[in-house]
């Protein structure tokens, strides 16, 4: 039931932080706990939920604001819809490609299958609100996901390898390198050639420790960074 709660609270704060403008300060947690009449572990887990998806931050001692609408990756594995429904922004994609090519080398190392094979290739330019945020390429193995390029590719890849193969991608490697887009892919993320962007390479795993995607991500550097929290040793 806990967990529960904590998911229909979670949805309910990110529609209602999605309404207020960046750098808006959030009630406390114990008049959150009030207001939606549940205890303040179930506030707490859900700020810290919206928290690693970007959507609000927190400043020691002084509380908890929205954040603000440039979009902030977390390190959590998540997938783009993920990333922009918990922004309150409504995740979409445009098809550019979506077809069978033969593995090279690199993709089938990165697979764990021989070189030739054949991967499925699904090219999207991903939306948010309806405004290109991020150019997406993504390999799968042919045989691992019979019939994927008859299906809707428009949504969350991710929740379509799961309710349909029964795949779940657990944990990614992941390469973040800073890059400017030449003038084909500025043309589809609707900024000029030359311009920043940053480059995310992708071998994501399964729940049974198979590298099963790999993915490139070619997000707008106005519009996309990735934050991250790391904390010192102890000695």
């Amino acid at each position: 039931m806990a967990a529960s709660k904590h998911r229909v609270l979670r949805e309910q704060l990110r529609r209602d932080v999605a309404k207020l403008a960046a750098h808006t300060a959030l009630p406390t947690e114990r008049e959150l706990a009030t207001r939606y009449e549940v205890s303040r572990a179930t506030v707490r887990k859900s700020l810290s939920d919206l928290e690693d998806a970007g959507a609000v931050y927190r400043v020691q001692g002084a509380g908890t604001f929205v954040a603000d609408k440039t979009v902030s990756k977390s390190l959590s594995l998540t997938s783009f819809s993920e990333d922009m429904a918990a922004r309150g922004m409504v995740p979409g994609s445009r098809l550019v490609a979506a077809d069978e090519v033969a593995a090279t080398e690199p993709i089938a190392e990165s697979l764990r299958i021989e070189p030739g094979r054949p991967v499925v290739r699904v090219v999207r330019v991903r939306l948010a609100d309806g405004r290109a945020m991020c150019l997406e390429t993504v390999f799968l193995a042919v045989d691992r996901v019979p019939g994927l390029l008859d299906r809707d590719l428009t949504g969350s890849l991710y929740e379509l390898l799961e309710s349909t193969y029964e795949v779940r991608l657990v944990r990614a490697d992941q390469v973040v390198t800073a890059v400017t887009v030449d003038s084909a892919d500025a043309a589809l993320l609707g900024v000029g050639p030359g311009s920043p962007a940053l480059q995310v390479r992708r071998i994501g795993l399964d729940q049974r420790d198979r590298p099963f995607e790999r993915t490139t991500s070619l997000y707008r550097a106005d519009e996309y960074d990735i934050a991250f929290t790391v904390r010192r040793e102890t000695a």
